[in-house]
This record gives C-alpha cells, sequence and structure tokens, in this order.
C-alpha cells in the first residue's frame, strides 16, 4: 500500500456576524438551497499537477457565500477526481471528507485510489474537495499566532483570567480579520457545497465516505438532502447531541478508562517499563511524574516537558503499547537514569506545524475549525464563570484531562449562530464504523450517532485501537462489511460487533491518517 501523507480530523466553530442575520425559516432550513436555487456550470477539469497521475483531475466550482442569497458573493471550490477505472461498472462518484473541521481533502482521491479493493474502486468515481475556507478553497484566517491556537489550556485559578482573555483575543481577532466570510464556514453550508457538487457533476445521487468530523458533515447531508443520500460510510462518528463542546468534553471522560486499561496492561509488562507490578503501582508513578514535571520540567529528546504536558498526552493511553514506552523514558529522565535508546516525545506532543499545508496562512485549519465548532450550535455557555466551575468540577472527576476539556474557548464570545443545528429526524440507511479504543470520537459517541440516525446499522471492531478504521486500519475486522456495502448496497441485516488485533504503533495504512480529532493538526494540537 503506498505511503500516504497525514490528514486532518474535526472542529466547528460560528458565524461572526450570525447576530446580524435573520434565521432560515423551518422550511428553509429543511430545505437543501444548493439543488433548488442554485446549479454550478460543469467543471473545467484538467490536470491537478504535472507530478501527479494524468487521471487525477481538479476543477474549481464557484458556490454562494450564503446559500440564501444564491446569486450574490461566492467562494471558490477546489475539487478533484480520479474516474471509476472501468465505465461498465461504474455507479455514481464517490465523495470523501478526512474529518477536521479545518481538514484539506483535495488529495483523497489520489490516497485512495491504490488503497480499496477492486470491486469497490470500479463502482466510483472518486471525488475529493476542499471545504468551504480550507487550502484552496477560498481559505480563511484571522491571523492567529501559533499560541492562540493552542485550545488545550489546564485549568488553574491563577491563570483564568488569561485564559478569558485569550478566548476573547481569538474571537474578536476572527471577527476583526474574517467576519464577513466566518459565519457562512459551517457544516451545514459544507453540507450544501457537497450537493452543489453533486449537481455540477450531473449526479442523481453521491455515495460518501467521511471520517471524524466527516461522519457528522455526512449525517448533516442526509437530513438536508435525504432522496440524493446513495450509500455512505460514517468512520468514529461524532454524537450530533454532544456538538460541540460536549464532545470536547468526553475525551475527558473516556480517557478514564483507557488509563485504567493502560495501567492494568503496564503492570502486566512491569519487566520492561518498571512502572510498577500492579494498576495502583503504575497510576501512582503516573501521577508522581506528573508532580514532578509541574515543579521541573522533564527533558526528553531535547524537549521540556511540564505535567500538563504530559496530561496532552492522553490520546496515548488509547493505545497501551504507545503510552507505556513514552511514560517509561519519561520517568527515567526525571530520575537521572539512562534513557532506553530511540525514547522520543510523541509527534503529539512535538507542536509541529503539521496542517500548515492546509492553506496559505498557518491558521487555516484551526480558523476554520473555530468557525465551525462556534458557529454549528447556540449551546456554549456564554458566561465565562460557568466555565470556571466546571473545569474546577471535571478536574476532580476526570483528573487526566477534565479542566483541559471544560475550561473557556472563544466560542463564549463568538456572536450567535446564523442558523440552529440540524436535528436528526430523517431516517438514514448508512453504514457506521468504529474502533473500540477511539481517543478522539470514543466508542460512545459512535453509538450516540447510531442511536439518533434512525436506519443506520453499526460494525464495532472489539479490540480496536485509534482513531479511523477503514483504509486507515488495512487488518481491521469491519472491512469486509465495509467494502461489501460500497461494492453492492447490501447494509448488514443487524449491527456487528467483530474482533480485531490493533497494528503494531506506526503501522497504520492509508486514510486518514493518525491526526486527532475533532481538531486540525498542528501546534500543541491532537
Amino acid at each position: 500500500m503506498p505511503q500516504m501523507k497525514r490528514l486532518a480530523p474535526l472542529l466547528a466553530a460560528a458565524g461572526l456576524l450570525a447576530g446580524s442575520l435573520p434565521l432560515l425559516t423551518a422550511t428553509q432550513a429543511a430545505a437543501g438551497p444548493a439543488s433548488q436555487e442554485y446549479a454550478p456550470p460543469k467543471p473545467a477539469w484538467h490536470r491537478c499537477d504535472p507530478a501527479q497521475p494524468a487521471s487525477y483531475e481538479c476543477a474549481t466550482l464557484k458556490v454562494p457565500l450564503d446559500y440564501r442569497q444564491p446569486r450574490g458573493r461566492t467562494l471558490d471550490l477546489a475539487i478533484s477526481r480520479m474516474k471509476s477505472p472501468d465505465p461498465a461498472k461504474r455507479r455514481g462518484v464517490l465523495l470523501m471528507n478526512p474529518g477536521g473541521p479545518g481538514g484539506p481533502g483535495l488529495d483523497l482521491p489520489l490516497m485512495a485510489d491504490g488503497a480499496l479493493p477492486k470491486e469497490v474502486r470500479e463502482t466510483y468515481d472518486l471525488i475529493g474537495f476542499d471545504p468551504r475556507g480550507v487550502g484552496a478553497s477560498s481559505p480563511v484566517s484571522c491571523g492567529l499566532t501559533d499560541a492562540e491556537q493552542q485550545f488545550q489550556r489546564a485549568y488553574r485559578p491563577e491563570t483564568f483570567a488569561a485564559d478569558v482573555a485569550w478566548a476573547r483575543t481569538v474571537a474578536d481577532k476572527c471577527r476583526e480579520k474574517a467576519g464577513a466570510v466566518l459565519p457562512y464556514i459551517t457544516t451545514r453550508n459544507t453540507a450544501r457545497d457537497m450537493d452543489a457538487i453533486r449537481v455540477a457533476l450531473g449526479e442523481r445521487k453521491i455515495s460518501y465516505l467521511g471520517y471524524s468530523y466527516g461522519t457528522y458533515l455526512g449525517a448533516v447531508y442526509t437530513q438536508l438532502f435525504p432522496s440524493r443520500t446513495d450509500r455512505f460510510v460514517l468512520d468514529s462518528s461524532i454524537d450530533p447531541r454532544r456538538i460541540w463542546r460536549g464532545m470536547i468534553q468526553v475525551w475527558a471522560t473516556e480517557a478514564e478508562p483507557a488509563f485504567a486499561r493502560w495501567t492494568r496492561w503496564t503492570a502486566e509488562r512491569d519487566a520492561e517499563y518498571h512502572l510498577g507490578t500492579t494498576p495502583e503501582a503504575v497510576s501512582a508513578a503516573f501521577w508522581d511524574l506528573v508532580a514532578r514535571a509541574d515543579r521541573d520540567p522533564v527533558e526528553l529528546d531535547g524537549q521540556k516537558l511540564t505535567g500538563d504536558d504530559i496530561r496532552r498526552a492522553r490520546p496515548l493511553f488509547f493505545s497501551p503499547a504507545r503510552a507505556a514506552p513514552f511514560v517509561s523514558a519519561l520517568k527515567a529522565a526525571a530520575d537521572g537514569a539512562p534513557v532506553p535508546r530511540g525514547a522520543a516525545v510523541p509527534e503529539e506532543l512535538r507542536g509541529s506545524p503539521q496542517g500548515r499545508a492546509a492553506g496559505p496562512a498557518p491558521d487555516n485549519g484551526m480558523a476554520v475549525a473555530f468557525s465551525v465548532l462556534c458557529g454549528d450550535t447556540d449551546a456554549w455557555p456564554r458566561d465565562p464563570e460557568q466555565y470556571r466551575r466546571d473545569a474546577e468540577r471535571d478536574k476532580a472527576r476526570y483528573p487526566l484531562y477534565g479542566d483541559m476539556a471544560s475550561n473557556i474557548k472563544p466560542c463564549a464570545f463568538w456572536q450567535r449562530p446564523a442558523e440552529a443545528a440540524t436535528p436528526m429526524r430523517v431516517p438514514a440507511d448508512v453504514l457506521l464504523v468504529q474502533n473500540e479504543w477511539d481517543s478522539q470520537t470514543p466508542l460512545v459517541t459512535g453509538q450516540g450517532m447510531h442511536t439518533v440516525l434512525r436506519g443506520s446499522r453499526m460494525v464495532t471492531a472489539l479490540g480496536g485501537e485509534g482513531h479511523t478504521v477503514y483504509l486507515s486500519e488495512p487488518g481491521s475486522c469491519v472491512n469486509g462489511t465495509v467494502n461489501t456495502y460500497l461494492a453492492t448496497g447490501r447494509l448488514p441485516g443487524r449491527d456487528v460487533t467483530c474482533t480485531t488485533v490493533p497494528a503494531p504503533a506506526g503501522r497504520r495504512g492509508a486514510l486518514p491518517g493518525p491526526a486527532p480529532l475533532p481538531f486540525p493538526a498542528g501546534p500543541d494540537r491532537f
């Protein structure tokens, strides 16, 4: 399987001018303006890049900034295509989204071309796109520094005023720099863009493969355009009832059982990791290390880590074989003992600007993420003191990550959204797939999507670790069911639970990469 570059997964944020915009009526909101009022011209396809295969084609569509004014201001929407290698077996188009929000998807067809099995690949033209505001699709920026993009802020009474100032500054900078556009960078409008792509391609329906945040985008499409929905695979799902603060807070609640599992696994391997022979001893060693690092940061692999930095490594504990070597090496460094050869700070903590390829501005991915997070829903508290109370409470309940999850975010100061969140009322015969130990969209959120999306079927990979499954875990037990559904349209008659063996650390496959959800990868983000 060819080597694939990393992609980004989930977030959502709000409309900066939304407070001055009238809300859609219930009839307008339920309808799909893209298909009824706006018909983009057919794409003018061209070769994407001389260095890439000629079969990888690109085009740009014009879509309305505001679908209520289809003849008003437009945005560029960059799309890509790789045709079915067998037109006689072609059923239609398969749109793809890697997650985010803020994740670029233009090159997904190029990645999936060599990863999909023959019977699936022949069935579809593969269609990629950079969502509105991202990458080559009229990219937005708030002019945020790397520090301003850091949303994982530990709660401390003495720094809370600075956290509030940070959240207000981000909201103000986004309003000042991109206030005419950000109110329209929402999941509902991106779903309308997907339907505009359908119209431009001359297709009656679309099929879809969405990862992480892309599952929510796909679910919203099924609600806005149920008659246009064909075969939809939602991989590692958001719970629509938790958008979006609840999706961050679930990282804290579900980290606790994952941490407990890690302590048991590590205790059984004390001869290798030297962290304790019982789960209680391993837990005590970890928290002692966090306390020591808060007093005196621990240097590992040329990087100094505080206790808060160590807690930000929350996703590692969903994969014990990744977490144990890291914690063991940190303890050795703190003790002044020899550090195991090859010990390194996990990529999630390196702060490398992985998301910068998404667009010309370094904060492009995060600007879109905040825009969707805050613009999809009006459920964010507006009182800073509510965040303080919640962070204090959750720090005690969920010590690994609770305070970071519940601390204040820029959405507290964002303007009100232009539209309400999308209710999940229309049945949808879609397929959901989910790992049991997913750090970014935990099992409980996949189950939440399944509950609200009536008609869906769910395949759960017991023992499966890591965020996203299909094509990113070539050995996963879910793959056969997904391949059958995409190739034939046959959903399993009932939900499926299978057992899988986690891929070795660093051995994940083509799509969409191990970047975290729901935010795009980037400085100090996972």
